[in-house]
């Protein structure tokens, strides 16, 4: 028999997003099946989802609990590439590989693998990044598709897989090592935005 965290993995929109309080939609699901989280904490998901949940674990269908956010239209990230500095943060805060670019270099967003999950926000040293909605009027299962869900599953997937690869180069790695590099790269990052404004602004005159 299928364990019932794999099901109801299988009934989560795959966006990764983190608002349910889970690392992704599988922490959130082994949660739920533990008795840990409740089935009304997917925003993504919306009321269509918790009934998916409900179906699965027999508790009582509901809204989805605002502590967690709101059900909303399924969202798209779009880098404003005049201002991005190809720090390569968004890169890494990307559950779905959705991003690409090079270091220094601008990036872009390859729509059909945005879920919309908005971890590329706070990471942004310049702020170049915002959410425009990819369907309006529609929002919950109603925004997104099995098929979608499916593939933003697979490249989420495929993309830890890629990740595990490096987890022994990083355990050598002195803890400290991580956030020191993540600050130089803001600090290089911000010192190159504040470089770069005036030539900017002097260019639109």
């Amino acid at each position: 028999m299928i364990p019932l965290a794999s099901r109801l993995l299988e009934a989560l929109p795959q966006t990764q997003c983190t608002r349910c309080g889970y690392p992704d939609c599988a922490g959130y699901a082994k949660a739920i099946e533990a008795g840990e989280a409740g089935i009304d904490q997917c925003p993504p998901g919306g009321e269509e989802g918790v009934i998916r949940l409900s179906q699965l674990t027999g508790q009582s269908a509901g809204p989805v609990d605002p502590h967690f956010g709101v059900e909303g239209p399924r969202m798209l990230a779009v880098i404003d590439e005049a201002w991005c500095i190809g720090c390569t943060l968004c890169l890494d805060a990307c559950p779905t590989d959705a991003i690409v670019g090079i270091n220094k270099r601008m990036h872009t967003v390859i729509e059909a693998h945005c879920t919309g999950c908005e971890l590329c926000i706070p990471v942004c040293p310049v702020d170049c990044i915002s959410m425009e909605s990819a369907t309006p009027g529609r929002s919950g299962w109603q925004a997104w598709s099995q098929a979608q869900a499916d593939h933003a599953r697979q490249r989420y997937e495929r993309l830890q897989e890629r990740r595990q690869k490096h987890v022994p180069a990083a355990e050598a790695t002195p803890p400290a090592a991580p956030t020191d590099r993540k600050r130089a790269i803001i600090e290089a990052a911000l010192a190159r935005a504040r470089a770069g404004k005036p030539t900017a602004e002097s260019g639109k005159r």
